[in-house]
């Protein structure tokens, strides 16, 4: 009976130490600029995201396709809309943020005009019929007057890890292309490749 007690006592006071221990483990929070590079899981990152949306909107711009459809369309910017960017990688990706890196880079650029992307729009033409309900007739905006995109930017995110004892290689691979709305022709293909080696302790320390 005795050594059962003293056994009790002796797990309690460990749970109890153990309870102590973590109640008093403290958060330290360091604010740092948001487009510095830190990389903790080795996974897709909000850099990685703005740095390849940099990069390949540089190098689609670059191309002749601009100059182009310029020369063909007395002077007038094409317009260009971004749509589905899918992700057939092994892990989650945030899309939806990627895809609005390359839209500020695009608008930015002043290289090209930009339209609103199809889940936008319709929001966009339902506060047309709002208005057209209430608003003056001075100010209600009309329908029909809306302007069609001459390019269609699309593509895909893609990753290859391999993995062994504690170290992994992390490969993404994003690919873009342009296509021209009405004729479906492709004026431009664009490849980012992201390679990464990941350690990680034996202790997850």
């Amino acid at each position: 009976m005795r050594y059962g007690t003293l056994l009790f006592l002796a797990v309690l006071s460990l749970s109890v130490s153990g309870m102590l221990l973590t109640g008093c483990a403290s958060t330290s929070v360091k604010r740092v600029e948001v487009d510095e590079t830190i990389d903790l899981s080795g996974q897709w990152n909000d850099t990685d995201s703005r740095l390849v949306a940099e990069e390949m909107i540089g190098d689609v711009l670059s191309r002749s396709w601009v100059q182009d459809f310029r020369l063909q369309h007395g002077g007038k910017a094409p317009v260009v809309i971004v749509g589905t960017v899918r992700n057939r990688s092994d892990e989650h990706i945030n899309t939806r943020t990627f895809v609005k890196n390359l839209e500020r880079e695009l608008i930015n650029s002043g290289e090209v005009d930009f339209v609103a992307a199809s889940g936008e729009r319709e929001e966009i033409r339902l506060e047309r019929k709002d208005q057209a309900a209430h608003a003056s007739e001075e100010t209600a905006k009309e329908e029909g007057q809306e302007i069609g995109a001459d390019f269609l930017l699309y593509g895909s995110i893609n990753t290859i890890t391999d993995r062994i004892e504690g170290k992994q290689v992390k490969y993404y691979q994003v690919n873009l292309e342009l296509s021209n709305v009405e004729t479906h022709r492709k004026v431009w293909i664009g490849e980012k490749k992201i390679k990464r080696v990941v350690k990680k302790s034996r202790l997850g320390l």
